[in-house]
């Protein structure tokens, strides 16, 4: 088990460390405690690509003899739960889940008395919010975008089909936000943004097709491979067109992946005596489920855990990943506790636990993440410092 280094050595940290490069004001985190990369009055320019899915054990084990795995610097820890939703939000704020309380893919929030998956705001299965534009992220969301902490012009890159999504947009913050459709389009925005800023800027860029590939196909899969390969072969071209041009440019990642095979994923429909137990569906993500307990059912719900699922996961009631900190350190905001069930159930080795709700499309996910294996939690940093 792999728990998050909030101390000093997590992308929270990462985060915090940035802000000061960048001006603003400090952050209620440790700093970044690797000396080898130090961050404070280093380059005109800052680039931050977050690499969806990129583990750092994957870098290490594929990425010999390649421009990344060339600037690896170390490793950082994501956060708990290890999962886009959450690790994402970090770096778009600046917060630890203990603060910005987005918890994993799927939520309840009871706000809206419903459960949601957070990235496009959507009901869990069918249909969509009544709601206007913008207006639930402004009740959802209780933080303030990282990029309007900076004292520092800032730019957005992002995929396009999500680059003007309510969750991009509310986290863009006064940043300019460029799309992109592919690999070259993703680095040539960056390099854009470089050459158009005429004052030192920071340019925060996002890349998914590692992550979507390694669901589908899984870790060690061709397909992941090939895909690698190009961002790598990508990735070095771009410092090769950037030289010069006094910019300091990071790369991470939210998390790993590891592969769970069929006979390890659990469906909570063949379980029907603990599924009575829950007043609503499952929340969270495959590798950390957060249940809702029918008042009064508590007992048989640990019982039920007890006799079938002893071997391959651990529960942890909601008071106990408070007190320990799982979600980071500091006051926790007030939402946070609402939006973690009564208990976390913490996925052992390979296994995996999903149920299906009404309109929802099933699909089968190879490559999973969100646990606390060292494959899911350790990222990657990796630094390059193009001199002027």
């Amino acid at each position: 088990m792999i728990f998050p280094d909030y101390e000093g050595g997590s992308i929270v940290n990462l985060m915090r460390s940035l802000g000061d490069a960048c001006g603003a004001p400090p952050l209620p985190y440790a700093p970044l405690h690797d000396a080898k990369v130090s961050l404070g009055g280093t380059a005109r320019n800052i680039v931050l690509l977050v690499i969806d899915g990129l583990g750092y054990n994957y870098l290490q084990q594929n990425g010999a003899g390649g421009h990344l795995h060339a600037h690896l610097h170390g490793r950082l820890s994501s956060v708990f739960p290890s999962t886009t939703a959450s690790a994402i939000t970090t770096y778009l704020s600046g917060l630890a889940p203990q603060q910005h309380a987005l918890t994993g893919w799927h939520m309840y929030f009871a706000e809206l008395d419903a459960i949601a998956a957070v990235l496009p705001l959507r009901p869990r299965g069918a249909g969509e919010f009544d709601a206007p534009p913008g207006a639930l992220s402004r009740r959802l969301f209780g933080h303030r975008p990282f990029v309007d902490r900076l004292a520092r012009r800032s730019v957005f890159v992002s995929p396009q089909a999500i680059a003007h999504s309510e969750f991009s947009l509310y986290h863009s913050g006064a940043a300019a936000v460029r799309g992109y459709r592919t690999l070259p389009e993703l680095f040539g925005q960056i390099a854009a943004a470089l050459r158009d800023s005429v004052e030192p800027a920071y340019i925060y860029a996002y890349y998914a097709e590692l992550d979507s590939l390694t669901h589908s196909h899984g870790v060690g899969s061709t397909q992941v491979a090939a895909q690698f390969a190009l961002l790598d072969e990508a990735f070095g071209a771009f410092l090769a067109a950037i030289a010069g041009s006094d910019t300091l440019v990071l790369a991470c990642a939210d998390h790993g992946f590891i592969d769970s095979p069929p006979e390890r994923q659990i469906d909570l429909a063949q379980h029907p005596d603990l599924a009575a137990t829950l007043v609503r569906p499952l929340c969270g993500e495959r590798r950390v489920a957060y249940c809702y307990v029918r008042p009064g059912q508590t007992a048989r719900f640990e019982d039920y855990l007890s006799e079938h699922f002893g071997h391959c996961l651990d529960a942890f009631p909601r008071r106990a990943l408070l007190d320990q900190g799982w979600f980071g350190p500091g006051a926790a905001d007030p939402r946070l506790a609402s939006r973690i069930g009564d208990y976390a159930l913490v996925m052992r080795d390979d296994w995996t636990l999903l149920d299906w709700v009404e309109g929802e499309k099933r699909h089968r996910q190879i490559g999973v993440h969100a646990g606390v294996s060292a494959d899911e939690m350790l990222v990657p940093l990796i630094a390059v410092r193009c001199d002027a």
